[in-house]
């Protein structure tokens, strides 16, 4: 099964309410990051033992640790969780900006150093929400 398959399987085996909203956030990242690379984790270790959400990822980037080693990392993740969504934008070195910069303004979300997590797309202002993908994008274009 191919990554695009494996997608539309995740988002189709959500319930209703929350497959709309993750169909309508997978459009919507795919418009903000055209061409980009799609990556799909299933949330399982080496052992298929279940260590995550499984997650939708968008892009690509490289994540260098201190210890000079590398590792291939999507920038934005999309994953449905027990609550509702979260969408990682990862690469951010200032952990308190996506807070500042889009916490207030983004409506009933949690906004951590690289997660924005809420209940449904009907509780967060989706353009401040694009915003902060769009972000996610250009830091990691960057870095």
């Amino acid at each position: 099964m191919n990554v695009q398959e494996q997608i539309k399987n995740y988002i189709t085996s959500q319930p209703e309410s929350k497959r709309s909203d993750m169909q309508q956030l997978h459009q919507l990242t795919l418009q903000v990051l055209p061409g980009c690379k799609l990556w799909f984790d299933n949330g399982k270790n080496s052992e298929n033992k279940t260590v995550s959400n499984p997650t939708i990822g968008y892009g690509f980037y490289t994540i260098k640790y201190a210890d000079g080693k590398t590792r291939d990392f999507f920038q934005i993740g999309l994953s449905a969780n027990k609550t509702g969504i979260s969408v990682y934008i990862l690469g951010i070195n200032d952990k308190t900006y996506l807070a500042q910069t889009y916490g207030k303004n983004i409506g009933k979300a949690s906004v951590t150093g690289y997660c924005i997590r809420f209940k449904t797309l009907k509780d967060i202002n989706i353009d401040i929400l694009e915003a902060a993908i769009r972000y996610g994008g250009e830091i990691t274009s960057e870095n």
